[in-house]
């Protein structure tokens, strides 16, 4: 049977369903570092993909997507195992979601995480002086608002000057008004919307921002992508937004995967992103 030929099937039925199949299917040696608690006051745990014999190697901190409603890092091998193909050390953290927490708590768990990848990235064979947030969907924008509002790293101890960039994959970056009846639980009283919204942060002082999105999207449209990149690069910043034509939401993401990478060159953008931005002097956030 030609697994291959199922991948379009299993992903009808949820990135979840077909993670198994992504991660068996995408090439390149990984030492794989499951369930490290990151955070003992809430018991979150994270996994690490990297290179054989990593030394100074990029820190790529992956953050799922799921609504702010569910999520598994388990899910997300593929991705560890592609980037770490390339080089890169990758940490996929679990993080709190709703109805447990609401805005902005699982931003907190992800700063801790950001946090504890600082401190540990040697252990394996990283530089925490090449940090980039990556994600997908939900996860772009927990990405995104750490590395545009830098009050979210400094209330967990970390800086917003430790990220060399940040990358997300259909990201929600300007979303106002929250109509979703759930959504509006998650994100509070109107009255804080704007201060939920990464577009309203953008500023100079952020880190590069690579924005990947499919052009077919209709769960995050495009122009999320599209609206922070030009609010970004107006205030003097730098942020690309690039668009895959024909991709809808979740397949720019599973093109990391070996078999699916004919579907967009997205692994090689995220690759060239990450060294330039490591290669390059730090930058003043």
């Amino acid at each position: 049977m030609n697994l291959c030929r199922l991948l379009p099937v299993a992903l009808l039925f949820g990135l979840a369903g077909c993670a198994p199949l992504l991660t068996t299917l995408t090439p390149g040696p990984a030492a794989v570092t499951r369930g490290v608690a990151f955070d003992p006051d809430t018991g979150l745990r994270l996994d690490v993909y990297a290179p054989p014999q990593a030394k100074d190697a990029p820190v790529v901190v992956f953050f799922y997507g799921g609504r702010w409603q569910d999520g598994s890092r388990r899910h997300y091998g593929f991705i560890g195992k592609a980037l770490a193909s390339r080089g890169v050390v990758v940490m996929v953290p679990d993080y709190r979601v709703y109805p447990t927490v609401r805005f902005p708590a699982f931003l907190d768990d992800c700063a801790r995480a950001v946090v504890w990848a600082h401190e540990h990235a040697a252990q394996f064979g990283g530089d925490a002086g090449k940090l980039v947030l990556m994600g997908h969907s939900a996860g772009a924008y927990n990405a995104a608002m750490l590395a545009l509002d830098a009050d979210l790293l400094a209330k967990a101890g970390g800086s917003r000057q430790w990220l060399r960039g940040m990358i997300g994959f259909g990201g929600p970056y300007d979303f106002l008004p929250i109509t979703d009846p759930i959504l509006r639980q998650v994100f509070g009283p109107t009255e804080q919307w704007p201060g939920t919204q990464p577009v309203n942060f953008a500023s100079a002082g952020a880190p590069p921002l690579l924005l990947l999105h499919g052009a077919d999207d209709t769960t995050v449209r495009p122009r999320n992508s599209e609206s922070l990149a030009a609010q970004v690069n107006a205030q003097g910043g730098t942020a690309t937004s690039v668009l895959f034509p024909d991709l809808g939401h979740v397949w720019p993401l599973v093109a990391l995967a070996g078999p699916l990478r004919w579907r967009a060159n997205a692994l090689d953008q995220v690759d060239a992103f990450v060294r330039q931005v490591t290669a390059a002097p730090e930058h003043g956030g």
